[in-house]
């Protein structure tokens, strides 16, 4: 359960240091940013920007600052106080994943403890700004945590503007005491909301390929972790050989193909339960399956008679409809966040090139006219973006463009980067990486949607085709 803690009102002079460093943020993302405007706490350099993918977020001001360096927030996070004395522990640890969180964005710091000058005060009392300014404190963090009659968890924090002088969100969670780490990830996606005007993240999951043993006999087995790679746990699944998970928009069920009598064919799996069902008995080989974003239909390739083709499937009856018709490769397809168009890679142009067509079907048209070939576009949550995988001049690289194919830029290049997915907010994509040889392995990595923030996502064995869930309810 969540709910809003009174907000403490406090002069404040001039604009605050976080709300000017939000302002900058926003815009340093450029095209690709595109938050969109909170009903609270919103600061007043935020209420200026226009998001770029399409989102008025409150004014005229247009600013492209995308060659400037962005300095990360300065963020202090108080040690958080705890109502009974066998918490201390526990609440040190939510303090140390929510810290972890923030520093893996970037787009903040965290000050040191021993640097803190400021004297210990109540959870309701106004903070000594004058004291986190003199440590280059922007932003302040304050929680308390306590345990209800039931044993629940009651974890209340606040936020706050330090240069501004005002608190930007205060929240209560409450959550049982298995859940100490998703309520840690949600207090993070908070504070990081409210000091960036970026939506949330932290409290997500990763579903991937877990890949062990020689390149030759590589075993393939589907495992699922939160989005910082802990709870990390193997689905059960009788292949040995799985690709392309995806996650559905209710974040319980994932899709995903199979080889278990040889031929690929898609399966739908509860991650809660266990249950795993086949999709459909197909002519042929099905593989490349994806979610429409309400979760009532799945887009899928089908291959048969030597031709590849992209279908729709109305999951309630199984009802099969053909979406594309024509001897070209037609496969990796991805819904646009409406649900109106769909993005596929085809070849039917002479190479692999990106197209979009509506989901009702109809003329496809292609979006993608730069060197190279194009491969596997996902749609960003945001709509203003597609991200794909471009193999140029033997290297591979994992870019975005704008869904029309415009302002294509390049995030990363390497031997082999290849399958990205977009975090819940569209600020981060995760993908994998392949360094090639005898010995190599996969693994995955994130980079921020302006290029910077390139980072490896530990696994515990070699890491492939991720597929990021939405936000956990």
């Amino acid at each position: 359960m969540t709910c809003c803690l009174p907000t403490a009102h406090f002069p404040a002079a001039r604009l605050g240091a976080v709300a000017m460093l939000a302002f900058v943020l926003a815009a340093l993302a450029g095209l690709a940013t595109g938050f969109a405007p909170r009903a609270e706490a919103q600061t007043p350099a935020q209420a200026q920007v226009q998001a770029e993918d399409g989102q008025d977020a409150g004014g005229p001001l247009r600013i492209d600052v995308s060659g400037a360096d962005f300095e990360p927030i300065r963020i202090a996070i108080e040690p958080f106080a705890v109502e009974q004395d066998d918490l201390i522990a526990r609440a040190g640890e939510i303090r140390d994943i929510v810290a972890a969180d923030l520093t893996r964005s970037s787009l903040f710091t965290t000050i040191p403890e021993l640097a803190f000058v400021a004297q210990p005060s109540g959870f309701d009392e106004v903070p000594r700004f004058a004291d986190w300014q003199a440590v280059g404190a922007q932003a302040l963090l304050r929680g308390v945590l306590g345990r209800l009659t039931d044993g629940r968890l009651r974890l209340q924090f606040r936020v706050f503007d330090v240069f501004g002088q005002e608190q930007l969100t205060g929240v209560q969670l409450i959550a049982g005491p298995e859940d100490w780490r998703r309520v840690a990830h949600q207090v993070a996606d908070a504070a990081y909301t409210s000091l960036t005007g970026e939506g949330p993240y932290f409290d997500s999951r990763i579903v991937f390929v877990d890949e062990r043993g020689p390149k030759t006999a590589r075993v393939k087995q589907l495992a699922v972790m939160d989005q910082d790679g802990a709870n990390l746990r193997y689905l059960e699944a009788p292949s040995d050989l799985v690709l392309t998970p995806r996650f559905s928009p209710n974040e319980q069920t994932v899709l995903y193909t199979a080889y278990d009598d040889g031929t690929p064919q898609i399966y739908l799996q509860n991650l809660d339960t266990g249950q795993r069902e086949r999709l459909g008995f197909f002519e042929g080989m099905s593989f490349s399956p994806r979610f429409s974003p309400d979760g009532a239909d799945v887009v899928l390739s089908r291959s048969v008679d030597g031709n590849t083709d992209l279908y729709l499937m109305t999951l309630a009856n199984r009802a099969m409809r053909r979406l594309t018709n024509g001897p070209a490769i037609d496969t990796a397809p991805s819904f646009a966040p409406d649900g109106r168009q769909i993005v596929f890679e085809s070849d039917r142009g002479g190479s692999q090139q990106l197209y979009v067509m509506p989901t009702v079907g109809g003329r496809a048209e292609r979006i993608s006219f730069g060197k190279g070939r194009y491969s596997t576009p996902v749609w960003s949550p945001r709509g203003g973006r597609i991200a794909f995988t471009k193999q140029l001049e033997g290297r591979f690289h994992i870019g975005v463009m704008r869904a029309d194919g415009s302002d294509e830029r390049l995030l990363t290049t390497s031997f082999l980067d290849e399958g990205p997915s977009w975090a819940p907010n569209g600020r981060t994509i995760l993908f994998f990486r392949d360094r090639g040889g005898a010995d190599g392995r996969p693994m995955l990595m994130s980079v921020d949607i302006t290029g910077r923030n390139l980072r490896v996502v530990e696994t515990p064995n070699g890491a492939s085709d991720p597929t990021w869930s939405p936000l956990r309810r």
